[in-house]
């Protein structure tokens, strides 16, 4: 992988089609969220299939928790459909078929020439695109576990949501003044977070 990608780093801000084929930047997906990005090979990959079986599970979690995942790997339109329909996932698959991050982040697998697939990475990040965590899923165990996850997400909202704890006298104070800033959802309406989170990045 590139030597700049890297924990502190920025994730580069790709623009791919998703699975409806509209074009989607991933700073536009990602919002003010916390978001996990896994780059897989693809349907034939059953270590794929098997992750995103558990996310599956575990995205119930990260609606409820307002943070945002993506999968992006370099198969078909009609191949990123099935999977993303088989997996019953409902977050977006977006499709790098020219594979521009497998040779941007210097990922492709080698050993592999028939599929020519990215090395399966899974990144965990902050708001603003800001890299937390890094996974390399060449090997199955070298893929986050879903309590490695919720422990990445837990210290990610501890540190970009003002209001992890409300139980402080500062915080308080706040509240009692009217001055709603550092409570979420920081500004929005509930409607435009809720709009949002169901996947209508683009009305708000």
């Amino acid at each position: 992988m590139r030597t700049d990608i890297k924990v502190g780093a920025l994730f580069p801000d790709y623009e791919l089609p998703d699975h409806t084929n509209t074009k989607r930047k991933l700073s536009q997906l990602q919002g003010m969220d916390p978001m996990v990005i896994m780059l897989g090979r693809g349907i034939y990959c059953p270590k794929d299939r098997q992750q995103l079986r558990q996310l599956v599970d575990f995205s119930s979690q990260m609606d409820v928790g307002f943070s945002r995942i993506v999968y992006i790997n370099c198969d078909n339109l009609i191949l990123s459909n099935d999977l993303r329909l088989g997996m019953g996932a409902h977050w977006p698959f977006l499709r790098d078929e020219n594979r521009t991050i497998m040779h941007d982040l210097e990922i492709q697998e080698y050993t592999d020439p028939h599929n020519n697939p990215m090395i399966p990475h899974t990144f965990v990040l902050e708001p603003g695109l800001k890299i937390y965590k890094i996974y390399n899923g060449y090997w199955y165990w070298g893929r986050p576990s879903m309590a490695e996850l919720h422990q990445d997400l837990r210290d990610i909202t501890m540190k970009c949501r003002y209001d992890f704890k409300i139980d402080t006298i500062e915080m308080r104070a706040q509240w009692e003044r009217n001055e709603r800033d550092n409570f979420y959802p920081y500004g929005k309406s509930w409607e435009e977070v809720f709009i949002r989170m169901a996947g209508d990045v683009d009305k708000f």
